[in-house]
C-alpha cells in the first residue's frame, strides 16, 4: 500500500511539473519524509522518497522515487570530505537506499534530505531563475519577497549546496524558500500542500514582480529587416534550410531536428539585443546541458537569400566549431572528459526560427524548449536589470562534470535506426505500413505519406507520437506534392536518411485489354513516382551531405513474366532499373541505392484488397481467398508472404550491416525460381 506522503507527493509532483511556467520537461525535483515499518525489526524507520535521476516531474509515478532512510543520509553530514570532493558523496547514496532503493538518487537528494522540512520542492521556473540570473539577484530578491525568500548564492549542485539550503533554512524560520543564484528555487513546507503552495508562491510573486516591475522592450528595438517573414515564406525558408544546417549540426555524430517558430523565438531573434544575449549563454545547468553553452546565431536580417543564408551559416559553423573546441582547451583538465562534440544544439535564424538538435525528436525538441525557457529568463532579468548568467567556467565544470558523463555512459544504447528519418511512401497500409512499423521499432523517425491524408495521420498515431511518426499526404505522381511532403518531413525532423519507395497500384489486363490510361496511371504512380521522390530525397540528402539509403519496393515482377500483367510488370522493371542507375549516380554522395523483390504480398495490402487479388485469382483459377496459399505454393519454401518479411529485408538493407552495399535487388518472395536474379 502506498504511504500517503508518497501519494500526496506524486499528486504536487504532477500537478507542478504539468505546467510549464513552474518547471521545464524533466527538470527540478520533490521529495516527502515520512516514517513506515522497518521489514526486519517492524520499527517505524524515518526515510526520505525522492525525484530520481532523470525523471519528469508531470508524468512521475512511484517508480521514478528514490527511497533512502534519512538517518544514513543524514549521517553522511559526519563523513563529507569537503567540497573539493563533494561528488564522491554521490556514490555514497548507495549506502542509503531503503529496501532496493528504487530510482537511482539524482545529484540534488543531499538538499532534500538535510532540509528538515518534511516536503521539499526544487524548481527551474523562468520567472524564479530571471532573479536569479540578475546582475542585483540578490538585492531584486530581498525587494520582491522581503524576508520570506532567502537569496542563496550560485553553487554548484551537489552535497555542499545541500548544506547551504539546510543552513538558511534553519535560521530563517520565516522564509518559506530560497532564490539559488543563477538557478532556481527551491521551496519547503510542513505539509505537502504548504510546500506546493509555498513553490506557487514564490513563483507566482517573481511573476507580477518582473510583469511591474520591468521595462516594456528589454530586448531592444526590432532591427530593420529582421522581423519576422510572413508564416508560409517563413515555414517554405525554414524547409530549405533545416537539411542544410542539420548536416551541419552532424558533422561530429548525427543529429535528428526540431523547428519552432513560437512568437517568443521570432520576437528574439528580431530584437536588437540578441546577439549580445546569445552570446552569453544559458545560465540554469538544466538548460545548458540541452542546448550547450551558447547558440550559433545567423548574422543576417530576414531579407538575406536562401543562398546567402547557407553560406553564411557555413561560416558561421565553422567558427562556432572553433570556439567551442577553444572553450574546451581554456577549462579542460587532465581528468576532464573527452569533448563530446563541438556542432550547435540550438540554431537561431532571424526572421525564420529556432533550430534544435538532438540523439532523438525528443531531445531535439526539449532543446529548444530550455532555449524557449531560456529567452524567458534573459527577458525577465533584462526587464528588471541586466542579464548576468553564471559564468563560462562553472558552466564547463557543469557540461563535463564526471557525474554528468556517468550518466551519459549508464544510457541504454541506441537502437540500429536511432538518428535517423524515415520517409515511406505508400505507408498507410500493406508493405508500406509493416516497412514504418519496423523502422520505427529500431529507432527511426518515420514519416508516413500516403495519398490518404487521414489514413497516413491514422498510421503515424498507430506507430508512436509526433516525436516518432507523422502522417503526410503525398500524390507521388505529382512533383509539387512530393516536394511538399519532403518539406514537412524538414520541418517535422530536420531533413531525410532513409526513403522507401513503396506506393503503389496494379492493374491486371491482357495486353489488347489494358488502355492507354491504364498505362499511364500505372507508370505515373510507380516508374514516375520513385523517379519524383527519388530526386526530392537525393537533393536533401546531399545538402545534408551524411549520406542515406533509397529503396525500392520493386517485384519478382521486374524479372517474372507473368500472364495479363504488362503494364504492371513494365512499371516494375523500370523501378528495377532505377535502381542501378541511381546507385551508380548517388554512390559518390553515400546514398546508397538498392531494392527489394516481393512476390505477391496478399495479407493486409491495400492493392490486393482493391481489386487486384480478385483479378490475379482469376487468372490463376483460384478462389480470392486461397491467393496467398496459392502464391506459397509455386515457391521453392512453400511459404507464404506477409509485410513483415519485406520490413524486415527493409531493415536488413538499412540497419548498418550492409554499409557496402549498393545497387542489390533482394528477392523475398519464397523461392521464385523464374524471378532468381542472373
Amino acid at each position: 500500500m502506498t504511504n500517503p506522503a508518497v501519494h500526496d507527493l506524486l499528486g504536487r509532483s504532477n500537478r507542478l511539473g504539468a505546467d510549464p511556467r513552474n518547471t521545464n520537461y524533466a527538470g527540478g525535483n520533490t521529495s516527502a519524509k515520512a516514517s513506515e515499518p522497518d521489514p526486519v525489526t517492524g520499527r517505524p524507520v524515518d526515510l526520505v522518497w525522492v525525484k530520481g535521476s532523470g525523471g519528469d516531474l508531470g508524468t512521475l509515478t512511484e517508480s521514478g522515487l528514490a527511497v533512502l532512510r534519512l538517518d544514513r543520509l543524514r549521517a553522511l553530514v559526519d563523513v563529507y570530505p569537503g567540497v573539493e570532493r563533494e561528488d564522491e558523496m554521490v556514490a555514497a547514496f548507495d549506502f542509503c537506499p531503503h529496501g532496493k532503493g528504487g530510482a537511482a538518487p539524482s545529484i540534488d537528494t543531499a538538499m532534500h534530505g538535510l532540509v528538515e522540512a518534511p516536503h521539499v520542492d526544487h524548481l527551474h521556473p523562468d520567472s524564479g531563475i530571471a532573479l536569479a540570473t540578475a546582475a542585483d539577484g540578490e538585492a531584486l530578491t530581498r525587494e520582491c519577497f522581503g524576508d520570506r525568500v532567502v537569496w542563496v548564492p550560485w553553487r554548484r549542485p551537489g552535497f555542499q549546496l545541500g548544506l547551504d539550503i539546510s543552513a538558511i533554512a534553519e535560521k530563517n524560520p520565516q522564509a518559506i524558500g530560497c532564490i539559488l543564484g543563477g538557478h532556481g528555487i527551491t521551496a519547503w513546507g510542513r505539509t505537502s500542500e504548504e510546500c506546493e503552495a509555498n513553490s506557487l508562491e514564490i513563483i507566482r510573486t517573481a511573476e507580477k514582480f518582473l510583469q511591474d516591475k520591468g521595462k516594456a522592450e528589454p530586448f531592444g528595438p526590432v532591427l530593420d529587416g529582421y522581423a519576422a517573414l510572413p508564416e508560409a515564406e517563413r515555414r517554405a525558408r525554414a524547409a530549405a534550410l533545416a537539411p542544410v544546417v542539420r548536416g551541419l549540426a552532424s558533422t561530429d555524430r548525427p543529429q535528428v531536428g526540431h523547428y519552432t517558430d513560437s512568437d517568443v523565438v521570432l520576437d528574439f531573434v528580431a530584437r536588437a539585443e540578441h546577439p549580445r544575449l546569445a552570446a552569453l549563454g544559458t545560465s540554469c545547468p538544466d538548460h545548458f546541458l540541452r542546448t550547450k553553452v551558447r547558440p550559433l546565431v545567423v548574422d543576417l536580417p530576414a531579407t538575406a537569400t536562401v543562398e546567402e543564408t547557407v553560406t553564411r551559416l557555413k561560416e558561421l559553423h565553422a567558427e562556432y566549431r572553433a570556439e567551442y573546441a577553444a572553450y574546451y582547451e581554456r577549462h579542460a583538465t587532465p581528468d576532464s572528459p573527452a569533448m563530446r562534440g563541438a556542432d550547435p544544439a540550438i540554431v537561431l535564424v532571424p526572421g525564420v526560427g529556432m533550430f534544435s538538435f538532438g540523439k532523438d525528436k525528443q531531445t531535439a525538441r526539449v532543446a529548444g524548449e530550455f532555449y524557449v525557457n531560456a529567452i524567458n529568463v534573459m527577458r525577465g532579468a533584462e526587464a528588471v536589470s541586466s542579464y548576468a548568467p553564471i559564468d563560462e567556467a562553472e558552466k564547463f565544470r557543469i557540461e563535463y562534470w564526471a557525474l554528468e558523463e556517468a550518466k551519459l555512459v549508464r544510457m541504454p544504447k541506441p537502437k540500429p535506426l536511432a538518428t535517423r528519418v524515415a520517409f515511406v511512401t505508400g505507408a498507410a497500409s500493406g508493405i508500406g505500413k509493416a516497412v514504418a512499423r519496423r523502422l520505427a521499432a529500431e529507432g527511426a523517425c518515420v514519416v508516413v505519406a500516403d495519398l490518404d491524408l487521414q489514413k497516413a495521420v491514422d498510421a503515424a498515431a498507430e506507430i508512436g507520437n509526433s516525436d516518432t511518426a507523422i502522417g503526410v499526404a503525398a500524390d507521388v505522381s505529382d512533383g509539387e506534392a512530393v516536394a511538399a511532403a519532403f518539406r514537412e518531413a524538414a520541418l517535422a525532423f530536420g531533413g531525410v536518411d532513409l526513403v522507401v519507395n513503396n506506393a503503389g497500384l496494379s492493374i491486371s489486363k491482357p495486353l489488347l485489354e489494358t488502355t492507354e490510361s491504364d498505362w499511364d496511371l500505372q507508370h505515373d504512380v510507380m516508374a514516375k513516382g520513385s523517379f519524383l521522390v527519388s530526386r526530392e530525397a537525393a537533393r536533401i540528402m546531399i545538402e545534408q551531405g551524411i549520406g542515406g539509403d533509397i529503396v525500392y519496393i520493386s517485384s519478382k515482377n521486374s524479372l517474372f513474366a507473368g500472364p495479363n500483367n504488362i503494364a504492371y510488370g513494365a512499371t516494375k522493371a523500370d523501378q528495377a532499373h532505377q535502381v542501378r542507375l541511381l546507385a551508380a549516380e548517388l554512390g559518390p554522395h553515400q546514398i546508397r541505392v538498392n531494392g527489394i523483390n516481393p512476390d505477391g504480398v496478399v495479407r493486409g495490402s491495400g492493392i490486393f484488397a482493391g481489386g487486384w487479388g480478385a483479378s490475379r485469382a482469376a487468372v490463376y483459377g483460384v478462389k480470392e481467398e486461397e491467393l496467398g496459399e496459392f502464391y506459397a505454393r509455386r515457391t521453392l519454401l512453400k511459404r507464404e508472404v506477409l509485410p513483415e518479411h519485406v520490413a524486415a529485408a527493409v531493415f536488413a538493407l538499412t540497419g548498418g550491416d550492409l554499409t557496402r552495399t549498393t545497387g542489390l535487388h533482394i528477392p523475398v518472395d519464397s523461392g521464385v525460381a523464374a524471378a532468381f536474379l542472373r
